[in-house]
């Protein structure tokens, strides 16, 4: 039963996915140890701060405290210099501060003392074991901040490496997959894996792995110090921040589900962001600017409520640890106070304590951020893991078939090919025929007859389920798809126009091209004289975005193929954008340059294959009818009827 819309989904495999995600940093393991090492030494330095700062307190408290002891009081009565008067009344004073509990007494009256007697018992300040104290703690502060620093490194370089690595292995990974897998998937969807998931990726692995480590240490580190330095300041410390621990295990509970949905809304709302903007022309054409606000609306409020309850669970718990924190604070301070009065401990161990108590807390809430954040990099990372999961075509490296396109003759037969882009449903039924070198065969029929998938199958774009196509009569199971690819010339109707000059379009991948050669195709195609009206002529920069026709767009793409010197020719639909004058100065030039090359031309307009040695006419993946024009018009079939429906549409 599907859920019902608005439950989030939980992760496919959230343990699977975090043991993957260790085994692939495998390569960097070493990194990743040092830096985690590194962290953990930071911080047990900044642990042991809070004891030093203790010492340094406790040790000028007893410098503003009066020398009075058993020691001096013996010391001073033994004294034959000190008048017996000065004795009594040094007694008096002991006594009543005694009485009163208060050793500020003795401050108050030190100072008229006789010399004699206040030169013995006057505050004193041990400089020297302030100075070293002193020393250490900043030592031991830089070695921290030294170590922080180098782990920090380490981490920036290591999370970009491995995002880095992420992004080579999807690059791989797109060459590698089948066609079927971009019919399936949103273009929107596939690069929010590369981009927005990848990112959290790295961020994580940046900050927040040596900060959980961290925090983890200082954390232990801290409890252990506490129970060192006063178990019963410790136990009122723990006791205090045990909502925090209740509170963050039921938060981290709920929250990964919040998170795994986050990132799969934003690839649907990217996937549909990018639908709606490359159609953008289209659903203004229609007036269907209110339908895709209403689904964008939809799209986006599903990922503002996953993206609001995941960031709110995951933002509520530093405000209340800092509570908590707060909280056993104050706690700390009021059970100190009384052990002091009570001469249990020194007062710099409540400014020990002071310090350890907001390290005992806030660890808390960023080890909760951290694995909030390892949350989503968890999620992220199933989706990057499953792109590159998905099933690949068939390994190539065995095939060591090659055919030299230089020496190609030009045969291709297909013999009883059968295809279905699923196993239900087959498109292509029994297909076979021949084509002989330099024969121009054009392949014809109504919208869905399969035409487009026999050049695909012949580019091994798709794997065929029975039968074989012969190349010279090398079967195309025994070549690779990179040299099948590089025996033809393809134009297809859809238009491609990259960011770069119009000469690097007509170029794109072919070296040693001269700008004469260039030109000389612009002009038989008949786009010479409209690159010449641009500012810098063949120097013209172009993207997708520039005001250039769709028809102008065609004959580039015409051209980067006129351009590729190859055995084979493929024109699906390569002049359904240019107008009639322009299609027929295109039709000749093709005739010109088709000259001793098998080509493949699939068209509607029927005028422009009338010059075809064959045509193969086609119908729910099967042919129905071949043979030239005149003689398929004296059958009077098929193919008959479809010619002169397209003539009296263009006479009417």
């Amino acid at each position: 039963m599907p859920r019902p819309s608005g439950i989030p989904e939980k992760s496919k495999d959230f343990n699977g996915t975090v043991k993957r995600l260790i085994k692939s940093l495998n390569k960097w393991k070493y990194l990743l140890l040092i830096s985690i090492v590194l962290a953990a030494f930071s911080s047990v330095l900044e642990i042991i701060t809070p004891n030093k700062l203790s010492d340094i307190t406790d040790t000028i408290t007893l410098g503003l405290v009066p020398n009075v002891n058993e020691s001096t009081i013996t010391d001073i009565m033994s004294d034959n210099t000190i008048s017996l008067s000065d004795k009594e009344e040094f007694i008096q004073l002991v006594n009543e501060a005694k009485n009163i509990d208060d050793s500020e007494i003795l401050l108050s009256k030190i100072d008229n003392l006789p010399k004699s007697i206040y030169n013995k018992i006057k505050p004193q300040m041990n400089l020297n074991k302030i100075k070293r104290i002193s020393i250490i703690l900043i030592i031991i502060l830089l070695l921290s901040f030294l170590f922080s620093y180098i782990e920090t490194l380490i981490m920036a370089i290591l999370s970009n490496k491995y995002a880095r690595m992420l992004r080579n292995n999807i690059s791989v990974k797109i060459n590698k997959l089948p066609l079927k897998f971009f019919d399936t998937h949103e273009t929107g969807d596939v690069l929010s894996r590369i981009t927005n998931d990848v990112d959290t990726i790295n961020n994580t692995m940046n900050q927040s792995i040596t900060s959980l480590i961290t925090n983890i240490t200082k954390f232990l580190g801290s409890i252990i110090m506490m129970f060192v330095t006063n178990y019963i300041m410790a136990i009122t410390a723990i006791v205090s921040s045990m909502f925090g621990f209740i509170f963050m295990a039921i938060i981290l509970k709920k929250s990964q589900i919040y998170f795994t949905n986050k990132q799969k809304e934003l690839g649907n709302l990217n996937g549909y962001i990018e639908e709606m903007y490359s159609a953008h022309t289209i659903v203004k054409a229609y007036n269907g600017e209110t339908k895709a606000k209403e689904d964008f609306n939809n799209l986006n409020k599903k990922l503002y409520t996953y993206n609001k309850k995941s960031q709110f669970l995951s933002g509520i718990m530093p405000p209340l640890m800092m509570f908590i924190g707060n909280f056993g604070y104050v706690l700390v301070c009021v059970v100190g106070a009384m052990l002091v009065l009570k001469g249990y401990i020194t007062f710099g161990v409540i400014v020990a304590f002071m310090i350890y108590i907001r390290m005992f807390t806030n660890p808390l809430s960023q080890i909760a951020q951290s694995i909030a954040n390892l949350q989503s990099t968890v999620a992220a990372s199933e989706r990057v893991f499953e792109f590159l999961d998905s099933k690949e075509m068939a390994n190539e490296d065995n095939l060591k078939t090659k055919l030299d396109k230089t020496k190609v003759k030009g045969n291709i037969e297909f013999v009883n090919v059968k295809f279905g882009y699923d196993k239900d449903k087959t498109i292509i039924k029994n297909f076979s025929f021949k084509a002989k070198p330099g024969n121009k065969i054009a392949i014809v029929g109504p919208t869905g007859a399969g035409k487009t998938t026999i050049v695909n199958l012949l580019m091994k774009f798709y794997e065929i389920d029975s039968g074989d196509i012969l190349i010279d009569g090398v079967s195309i199971h025994d070549l690779t798809r990179e040299n099948i690819h590089d025996l033809f010339v393809m134009v297809l109707q859809d238009t491609w126009v990259f960011d770069g000059s119009i000469k690097e379009n007509i170029r794109f991948n072919k070296e040693n091209v001269l700008d004469d050669d260039i030109k000389k195709v612009c002009k038989t195609v008949g786009i010479d004289h409209f690159i010449k009206t641009l500012p810098d002529a063949y120097d013209a920069n172009l993207t997708n975005n520039e005001s250039i026709s769709s028809g102008q767009k065609q004959l580039l793409t015409i051209a980067r193929g006129m351009i590729e010197d190859a055995p084979f020719l493929i024109l699906d639909e390569a002049t359904s954008n240019v107008d009639t004058r322009t299609e027929e100065l295109v039709s000749k030039s093709m005739d010109t340059l088709s000259k001793g090359k098998t080509s493949f031309i699939i068209a509607h307009r029927l005028s422009t294959i009338k010059n075809a040695d064959l045509i193969i006419v086609m119908n729910e993946g099967s042919i129905i009818e071949t043979g030239n024009h005149n003689t398929l018009m004296k059958q009077n079939g098929f193919y008959a009827n479809l010619y002169n429906s397209q003539f009296k549409k263009s006479v009417n």
